[in-house]
Order: C-alpha cells, then sequence, then structure tokens
C-alpha cells in the first residue's frame, strides 16, 4: 500500500514502485509526487477500487455498479443500462467469490 511512496496519491491505495530485497526484507523506493496528469489518470482507478472495496465492506450493491459506471474503460465502451446488465452477469457467475450480501437474486 501507499504509505508516503508517491505522495500525490491516497494513503493506503495500491501501488507499484521500485523495491529492494536484501535479507532483513522489502524495501520499496519513495518516488514522490507524480506529473499532475498522470496522478488525475491513477485516481479515477483508486475511485473504482476504493467503491469496489466500500461495496464489499459494507453490503451495498449499488456501489459495485457505481464503481463500473465510474471506470473509464468501461464507461467508454457501454451504456449505463449495458453496465448495470455487466455488473449483474459478474456478480452471477462470480456468486461463489463474493460477500453474499452482493450476490444477484
Amino acid at each position: 500500500p501507499n504509505r508516503g511512496l508517491i505522495s500525490n496519491l491516497p494513503e493506503g491505495c495500491c501501488v507499484e514502485v521500485p523495491v529492494d530485497v536484501d535479507a532483513s526484507g522489502l524495501h520499496p523506493h519513495t518516488i514522490g509526487a507524480l506529473p499532475p496528469q498522470l496522478a488525475a489518470l491513477i485516481q479515477t482507478n483508486v475511485n473504482v477500487q476504493s467503491l469496489t472495496v466500500e461495496a464489499a465492506l459494507t453490503g451495498k450493491r449499488e456501489h459495485v455498479y457505481h464503481a463500473a459506471m465510474l471506470d473509464p474503460h468501461t464507461a467508454a465502451e457501454l451504456d449505463l443500462d449495458q453496465i448495470w446488465a455487466l455488473v449483474d452477469d459478474l456478480l452471477e457467475a462470480h456468486h461463489g467469490w463474493i460477500p453474499e450480501s452482493l450476490r444477484v437474486g
């Protein structure tokens, strides 16, 4: 998780940074601030991931739909009705892996 490694991304979000490994463990490199346009692009993914985690923790299925609607790749290809149907299909297909409160039906 981001623990000050990338200063203009939220604390705790998942980030990929260079890491040194030795006998005492993993030592991630601090990157500092990304160029603003890159941080903005990455933030869209962080928002989608945060809503998805919130759905799993709270059982609020609407957060899954909202996350899919906010995803820039999904929104570029599908209209809202198609996104809703896609999420229903995904929740049904993966019902064994998701919290019961998020299952369709």
